[in-house]
Protein backbone atom coordinates (compact mmCIF):
# COMPACT_ATOMS: atom_id res chain seq x y z
CA UNK A 1 0.00 0.00 0.00
CA UNK A 2 0.97 3.76 -0.29
CA UNK A 3 1.96 5.93 1.97
CA UNK A 4 0.38 9.22 2.25
CA UNK A 5 2.05 12.14 3.74
CA UNK A 6 0.18 15.25 4.74
CA UNK A 7 0.98 18.46 4.82
CA UNK A 8 -1.86 20.00 7.35
CA UNK A 9 -3.86 17.89 9.26
CA UNK A 10 -7.39 20.65 9.31
CA UNK A 11 -10.49 18.74 8.86
CA UNK A 12 -9.50 17.87 5.14
CA UNK A 13 -6.35 16.65 5.64
CA UNK A 14 -7.71 14.60 8.96
CA UNK A 15 -10.68 13.60 7.00
CA UNK A 16 -8.23 12.08 3.96
CA UNK A 17 -5.95 10.65 6.76
CA UNK A 18 -8.79 8.54 8.20
CA UNK A 19 -9.99 7.14 4.55
CA UNK A 20 -6.39 6.36 3.67
CA UNK A 21 -5.93 4.08 6.91
CA UNK A 22 -9.00 2.87 6.62
CA UNK A 23 -8.08 1.57 2.72
CA UNK A 24 -4.72 0.30 4.09
CA UNK A 25 -2.16 2.59 3.59
CA UNK A 26 0.08 4.17 6.43
CA UNK A 27 -0.06 8.02 7.02
CA UNK A 28 2.26 10.79 7.92
CA UNK A 29 0.70 13.41 9.48
CA UNK A 30 2.32 16.98 10.22
CA UNK A 31 0.47 20.66 10.74
CA UNK A 32 2.14 24.08 11.65
CA UNK A 33 1.88 23.73 15.20
CA UNK A 34 4.60 20.50 15.64
CA UNK A 35 3.84 16.80 15.71
CA UNK A 36 3.17 16.82 19.35
CA UNK A 37 -0.52 18.41 19.06
CA UNK A 38 -1.54 15.39 16.56
CA UNK A 39 -0.92 12.72 18.72
CA UNK A 40 -4.95 12.31 20.00
CA UNK A 41 -5.49 12.11 15.66
CA UNK A 42 -2.62 9.95 15.84
CA UNK A 43 -3.63 7.61 18.65
CA UNK A 44 -7.46 7.50 16.63
CA UNK A 45 -5.79 6.40 13.70
CA UNK A 46 -3.92 3.65 14.90
CA UNK A 47 -0.39 1.60 14.32
CA UNK A 48 -0.54 2.91 10.75
CA UNK A 49 -0.31 6.41 11.60
CA UNK A 50 2.52 8.70 12.94
CA UNK A 51 3.03 12.56 12.88
CA UNK A 52 5.92 14.12 12.05
CA UNK A 53 7.40 17.50 9.90
CA UNK A 54 6.31 18.39 7.24
CA UNK A 55 9.66 17.64 5.57
CA UNK A 56 8.90 14.26 7.60
CA UNK A 57 5.94 14.01 5.40
CA UNK A 58 7.13 15.43 2.25
CA UNK A 59 9.93 13.44 2.64
CA UNK A 60 7.92 9.81 3.48
CA UNK A 61 4.95 10.26 1.34
CA UNK A 62 4.30 8.34 -1.86
CA UNK A 63 2.15 10.83 -2.53
CA UNK A 64 1.68 13.85 -0.60
CA UNK A 65 -1.53 16.12 0.36
CA UNK A 66 -1.01 20.13 0.50
CA UNK A 67 -3.77 20.90 2.50
CA UNK A 68 -2.99 24.24 3.94
CA UNK A 69 -4.47 28.06 3.76
CA UNK A 70 -3.51 29.35 0.18
CA UNK A 71 -1.76 32.26 2.39
CA UNK A 72 0.91 29.51 3.62
CA UNK A 73 1.70 27.97 0.46
CA UNK A 74 5.52 29.22 0.02
CA UNK A 75 6.08 27.37 3.44
CA UNK A 76 5.28 23.58 1.48
CA UNK A 77 9.16 22.31 1.87
CA UNK A 78 10.05 21.89 -1.67
CA UNK A 79 13.02 19.80 -2.42
CA UNK A 80 11.56 16.37 -0.73
CA UNK A 81 8.70 16.66 -3.00
CA UNK A 82 10.69 16.91 -6.33
CA UNK A 83 9.17 14.03 -8.57
CA UNK A 84 6.37 13.26 -6.37
CA UNK A 85 2.58 13.63 -6.40
CA UNK A 86 1.09 16.54 -4.82
CA UNK A 87 -2.23 16.75 -4.65
CA UNK A 88 -3.54 20.16 -3.91
CA UNK A 89 -6.42 21.32 -1.63
CA UNK A 90 -6.01 24.97 -1.82
CA UNK A 91 -8.46 26.92 -2.59
CA UNK A 92 -8.41 31.42 -2.17
CA UNK A 93 -10.30 32.77 0.18
CA UNK A 94 -9.43 36.60 -0.44
CA UNK A 95 -10.70 37.45 3.12
CA UNK A 96 -8.37 34.60 4.62
CA UNK A 97 -4.88 34.81 2.50
CA UNK A 98 -5.13 38.45 1.33
CA UNK A 99 -5.46 39.56 -2.38
CA UNK A 100 -3.62 38.04 -5.32
CA UNK A 101 -3.17 39.81 -8.26
CA UNK A 102 -2.59 36.53 -10.20
CA UNK A 103 -5.75 35.34 -9.12
CA UNK A 104 -7.70 38.03 -8.84
CA UNK A 105 -6.74 38.45 -12.59
CA UNK A 106 -7.23 35.37 -13.63
CA UNK A 107 -3.78 34.48 -15.30
CA UNK A 108 -3.48 31.86 -12.95
CA UNK A 109 -5.04 29.38 -10.57
CA UNK A 110 -3.92 27.88 -7.34
CA UNK A 111 -2.60 24.65 -8.51
CA UNK A 112 -0.56 26.78 -10.96
CA UNK A 113 0.64 28.95 -8.09
CA UNK A 114 2.12 25.44 -6.04
CA UNK A 115 3.44 24.23 -8.71
CA UNK A 116 5.51 27.05 -9.90
CA UNK A 117 6.93 27.21 -6.07
CA UNK A 118 7.48 23.08 -6.06
CA UNK A 119 9.14 23.08 -9.08
CA UNK A 120 9.55 19.51 -9.71
CA UNK A 121 6.77 17.87 -8.25
CA UNK A 122 3.96 17.02 -10.28
CA UNK A 123 1.03 18.70 -8.79
CA UNK A 124 -2.85 17.85 -9.14
CA UNK A 125 -5.39 19.26 -7.92
CA UNK A 126 -7.95 17.55 -6.06
CA UNK A 127 -10.13 17.66 -2.70
CA UNK A 128 -11.25 21.07 -2.70
CA UNK A 129 -14.76 21.30 -4.18
CA UNK A 130 -16.02 18.82 -1.35
CA UNK A 131 -16.77 19.89 2.32
CA UNK A 132 -14.94 17.54 4.74
CA UNK A 133 -18.19 15.88 6.40
CA UNK A 134 -19.12 14.78 2.97
CA UNK A 135 -15.97 13.90 1.57
CA UNK A 136 -15.91 11.68 5.18
CA UNK A 137 -19.35 10.33 4.61
CA UNK A 138 -20.25 9.58 0.56
CA UNK A 139 -17.11 7.09 -0.02
CA UNK A 140 -18.35 4.03 -1.22
CA UNK A 141 -16.68 0.50 -3.15
CA UNK A 142 -16.10 0.43 -6.66
CA UNK A 143 -18.90 -0.76 -8.89
CA UNK A 144 -21.56 0.90 -6.45
CA UNK A 145 -24.74 2.37 -8.11
CA UNK A 146 -24.39 5.59 -5.64
CA UNK A 147 -20.87 6.38 -5.83
CA UNK A 148 -19.33 9.68 -6.00
CA UNK A 149 -16.96 11.27 -8.19
CA UNK A 150 -14.37 14.13 -7.65
CA UNK A 151 -13.05 16.72 -10.27
CA UNK A 152 -9.08 16.79 -10.44
CA UNK A 153 -6.51 18.69 -12.41
CA UNK A 154 -3.28 18.27 -13.69
CA UNK A 155 -0.76 19.00 -16.18
CA UNK A 156 1.45 15.49 -15.92
CA UNK A 157 -0.66 12.26 -17.30
CA UNK A 158 1.01 10.02 -14.35
CA UNK A 159 0.51 11.74 -11.50
CA UNK A 160 -2.92 12.18 -12.30
CA UNK A 161 -3.11 8.63 -12.77
CA UNK A 162 -1.62 7.97 -9.24
CA UNK A 163 -4.03 10.62 -7.69
CA UNK A 164 -7.28 8.60 -9.45
CA UNK A 165 -5.88 5.21 -8.27
CA UNK A 166 -5.78 6.93 -4.72
CA UNK A 167 -9.33 8.29 -4.81
CA UNK A 168 -10.64 5.01 -6.14
CA UNK A 169 -8.92 3.65 -3.11
CA UNK A 170 -10.63 5.40 -0.67
CA UNK A 171 -13.81 4.69 -2.28
CA UNK A 172 -14.25 7.92 -5.18
CA UNK A 173 -14.22 8.08 -9.02
CA UNK A 174 -12.05 11.28 -10.52
CA UNK A 175 -13.62 13.35 -13.37
CA UNK A 176 -10.22 14.42 -14.80
CA UNK A 177 -11.05 18.57 -15.91
CA UNK A 178 -7.44 18.88 -17.93
CA UNK A 179 -4.21 20.42 -16.78
CA UNK A 180 -3.87 23.45 -13.69
CA UNK A 181 -4.85 25.99 -15.52
CA UNK A 182 -8.94 24.60 -15.68
CA UNK A 183 -8.38 24.46 -11.86
CA UNK A 184 -10.26 27.81 -11.70
CA UNK A 185 -13.66 25.30 -12.41
CA UNK A 186 -13.67 23.84 -9.36
CA UNK A 187 -13.27 26.69 -7.30
CA UNK A 188 -15.63 28.50 -4.85
CA UNK A 189 -18.64 29.97 -6.31
CA UNK A 190 -18.21 27.65 -9.41
CA UNK A 191 -21.52 25.39 -10.23
CA UNK A 192 -19.43 21.61 -8.56
CA UNK A 193 -17.88 23.52 -5.23
CA UNK A 194 -20.18 22.04 -2.74
CA UNK A 195 -23.11 22.32 -4.04
CA UNK A 196 -23.25 18.74 -5.93
CA UNK A 197 -22.90 17.05 -2.48
CA UNK A 198 -25.61 18.55 -0.81
CA UNK A 199 -25.83 21.03 1.69
CA UNK A 200 -23.46 21.77 4.33
CA UNK A 201 -26.20 21.06 7.51
CA UNK A 202 -26.98 17.68 6.05
CA UNK A 203 -23.61 15.44 6.97
CA UNK A 204 -24.45 12.49 4.97
CA UNK A 205 -24.57 14.40 1.92
CA UNK A 206 -25.83 13.63 -1.11
CA UNK A 207 -23.88 11.13 -3.75
CA UNK A 208 -22.79 13.07 -7.22
CA UNK A 209 -21.87 10.50 -10.20
CA UNK A 210 -19.51 11.49 -13.07
CA UNK A 211 -21.99 13.09 -15.01
CA UNK A 212 -22.82 15.39 -12.49
CA UNK A 213 -19.63 16.50 -11.76
CA UNK A 214 -18.70 16.83 -15.61
CA UNK A 215 -21.88 18.92 -16.21
CA UNK A 216 -20.92 20.80 -13.20
CA UNK A 217 -17.65 21.72 -14.05
CA UNK A 218 -18.53 22.74 -17.76
CA UNK A 219 -21.16 25.10 -16.30
CA UNK A 220 -18.36 27.36 -14.55
CA UNK A 221 -18.02 30.56 -16.03
CA UNK A 222 -14.74 32.80 -15.92
CA UNK A 223 -15.90 36.44 -13.43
Amino acid sequence: MTTIGLIGSGYIGSTVARLAVAAGHDVVLSNSRGPETLRDLVDELGPKARAGTSADAAEAGDIVVVTVPLKAYRDVPAGPLAGKVVIDTNNYYPERDGRIAELEDGSTTTGELLQRHLGDALVVKGFNNIFFAHLASLGRPAGAADRTALPIAGDDPAAKQAAVEFLDSIGYDAVDIGPLAENWRTQRDTPVYATPYGAFDDPKGTPADARTIRDAVAAATAS
